[in-house]
């Protein structure tokens, strides 16, 4: 048995340094996510303390689950929760967009105008969120802005929308929609790139339209990249970005923008209250792997295709 649990390691080792260039590739992003991604994990034991920073991590008093606690019973809870779960599940409702963008521009023939079309998509997403942000503001002003310009000349009334509260998820959602779409076609053109034209071609022969064919062969085939992308995405539905909410967050439209990403800069940045803040990041935290962890079990159900 020792024998031959040292012949094992002996040919895992020779693997190991037969493919050493292709680790060395790796080492960089190996490095990068052990220093950005698992090492603070350390300093998430101080949502279970009442941190000083004189005192130091470890010799901070232990409280237990009192900032926990602390955050459920938060008068605005409710209102904080149910801002950042709605902008949360509106944006994993636009899922279906990108993957019907991709099956569009596959049907396309022209190859020059399909490189153009994917080009002018993708565009977007190299924007910073603070241009974004900008262009939003600048877009939607009432007295300047060219929406409420193109309003006022189909005969509707100029509306403030970046004060009102209604507006504040939809404009939110959509302009992520805008700049993502086309950056999250790139995996699905990628599949849609291996479906078997034998297939098609005999769909086709048989009688098949486009839309049959989309239907019951290109669909299908994209099917497992469709539900890994879609359990990945549920993973971090509850968490809405911060810069976004942020730079678009003002007083009056504060009731649906306060998230939960603002609310714990707002006390953790602000207020300096960090033990605080860290509780409700892993509380959130919990929440998304609860979320992924369901939403995985369910495709497997159904599918039998899921991340584990």
């Amino acid at each position: 048995m020792k024998k031959l649990m040292n012949t094992r390691v002996k040919k895992t080792i020779r693997g190991y340094l037969g493919d050493w260039r292709l680790y060395t590739l790796m080492l960089p992003a190996v490095v990068y996510l052990f220093i950005f991604n698992y090492l603070p994990m350390y300093g998430a034991q101080i949502a279970f303390k009442d941190f000083r920073p004189g005192l130091g991590i470890w010799g901070s008093h232990w409280v237990g689950f009192k900032h926990f606690t602390r955050f459920i019973t938060f008068p605005n809870f409710r209102l904080i929760m149910g801002n950042t779960a709605r902008i949360g599940l509106y944006g994993l409702a636009t899922f279906p967009c990108s993957v019907i963008l991709a099956l569009m521009i596959n049907e396309l023939t022209n190859l020059k105008f399909k490189k153009t079309v994917q080009m002018i998509t993708y565009m977007p997403y190299f924007l910073s969120t603070v241009v974004v942000c900008s262009m939003i503001l600048l877009f939607f002003n009432k007295d300047t802005g060219i929406v409420n310009a193109l309003l006022e000349s189909i005969g509707f009334q100029r509306a403030s929308f970046m004060t009102e509260p209604q507006y504040f998820a939809h404009i939110y959602v959509w302009s992520g929609v805008w700049q993502g779409v086309g950056w999250g076609t790139i995996i699905y053109l990628a599949a849609l790139s291996n479906v078997s034209s034998e297939l098609v071609e005999a769909a086709r022969v048989d009688g098949a339209t486009r839309l049959k064919i989309i239907y019951h062969v290109n669909i299908p085939s994209i099917l497992p990249s469709i539900i890994i992308m879609l359990i990945l995405s549920c993973g971090g539905a509850l968490s809405v970005e911060f810069n976004k909410a942020f730079l678009l967050q003002n007083p009056l439209n504060l009731s649906r923008s306060q998230v939960i990403a603002t609310y714990v800069y707002e006390i953790g940045i602000r207020s300096t209250q960090f033990s605080y803040a860290s509780a409700i990041g892993l509380f959130m935290t919990f929440l998304n792997v609860i979320l992924l962890l369901v939403v995985n079990l369910a495709a497997k159900r159904i599918s039998n295709i899921s991340l584990w």
